[in-house]
């Protein structure tokens, strides 16, 4: 059993998680016309879209409810604290006429309503619409509306229509989770059908990243280009090419953090560094490479952009380069090299894997998915730097063992 908490903040956090993703699927919407724009959130509207001159064209609210069954009625919250909004920034000069204003909302109006007569089809009425907002503005108690009520009637009659004739009402909107088909349908022809959740996944990350990064700037002038938008879409179109994979941002920009480098201490991949005395600063390098190999292989799998088999076709042909270059090195060291030469071997070993550049396809050049790859097979013990890596591992593991 379930029960609901007073002070659950869950509506507003889904609001403003909508007002993101629908801002972007406007943004994308708008990218088929011209790449001419600039977006911000939270500026003059939840979503405002402006020209390069800084002109606002364009500004959405938004309104979400888990209810879909919420009614936007002629004295609705919804209704006119969006309407004040729009009145009032029209009042100080900020919204000119002329800009498209849309509210979008999960509400459904009812035939005959004032949102009704707003919409854009064609039982669509501004003069019924405004005499039943004068109607309502009037003749309303509702003291949480006397602000809106207020900025509608200070408004001159003339300017009020001229005002409305931009409004127009987008009721019956999806829900959050609805929107994913709205998005899909932008990004239908960026990459193949089965790549779409992938890369609607990536899409949306770099998006909400960038958002967050607009509002929490110390600039009110700082907005998204659409020529950003639009360049993120082109470089995820060419990850998703036959030749190429998606690296993900969050693992290029990955900061080694104490708890992820403690928590793969006692691998057998850290312990083989061990052996050859490497350096800690080499170990932890190490240790972020394999972490991010290991988690975008994992992404990979997940939204199947590969499949095991060429994971496997992949280390293959890592452990033949690995055999090429150990077979070599202990060719040169002989059958009676001391340990102090056998480690600086194994060192040189190492710097290979530091050092090259095997690609599972050929667009994906990220080094890490090489170097991590192979110390995720040191990891299985499949390869190694030490000439007796396998018999010095087993050792060093039964010492530890001994110890706990």
């Amino acid at each position: 059993m379930t029960t609901s908490n007073p002070f659950s903040a869950a509506d507003s956090a889904l609001g403003y998680l909508y007002q993101v993703r629908a801002g972007l699927l406007w943004a994308l919407r708008r990218l088929k016309m011209n790449d001419d724009f600039l977006i911000s959130l939270e500026t003059l509207d939840d979503v405002t879209f402006e020209t390069k001159g800084g002109t606002p064209d364009e500004l959405l609210q938004t309104k979400h409810h888990r209810d879909r069954e919420a009614s936007l009625t002629d004295a609705s919250a919804d209704l006119w604290k969006t309407l004040r909004v729009w009145f009032e920034g029209y009042a100080a000069r900020t919204i000119p006429l002329g800009t498209a204003l849309h509210l979008l909302t999960t509400s459904q109006a009812a035939t005959g309503s004032i949102a009704s007569y707003l919409r854009d089809d064609g039982n669509r009425d501004i003069d019924a619409a405004l005499r039943g907002l004068l109607s309502t503005a009037q003749s309303s108690v509702s003291e949480a509306n006397a602000p809106a009520y207020k900025a509608f009637l200070n408004i001159p009659a003339k300017e009020r229509k001229a005002l409305m004739d931009s409004v127009v009402v987008l009721d019956g909107a999806p829900t959050i989770s609805d929107l994913d088909a709205a998005l899909k349908a932008e990004v239908f022809y960026a990459v193949d059908r089965k790549y779409h959740d992938a890369f609607l996944e990536r899409l949306e990350g770099w998006w909400f990243r960038r958002a967050l990064k607009q509002l929490a700037s110390a600039s009110l002038t700082d907005r998204v280009l659409a020529n950003e938008i639009e360049a993120q879409m082109s470089d995820l179109r060419e990850q998703f090419k036959q030749d190429s994979l998606p690296i993900d941002d969050d693992l290029l920009s990955f900061d080694l953090d104490e708890a992820t480098q403690a928590a793969h201490a006692g691998s057998n991949f850290v312990f083989q560094l061990e052996i050859i005395t490497a350096g800690k600063r080499r170990i932890a390098n190490a240790v972020k490479d394999y972490y991010r190999a290991f988690e975008q292989r994992s992404r990979w799998l997940r939204d199947d952009l590969v499949l095991l088999g060429d994971l496997t076709q992949y280390e293959r042909r890592l452990v033949e380069e690995w055999e090429l270059v150990f077979d070599s090195i202990q060719d040169e060291l002989g059958e009676t090299a001391a340990e102090e030469e056998q480690q600086r071997a194994a060192r040189e070993v190492l710097k290979w894997v530091e050092r090259t550049s095997i690609l599972i396809r050929p667009g994906v050049t990220e080094p890490f998915i090489t170097r991590g790859s192979l110390h995720m097979l040191a990891d299985e013990v499949r390869l190694g730097w030490h000439p007796q890596f396998r018999e010095r591992l087993a050792a060093l593991l039964q010492a530890k063992e001994v110890q706990a």
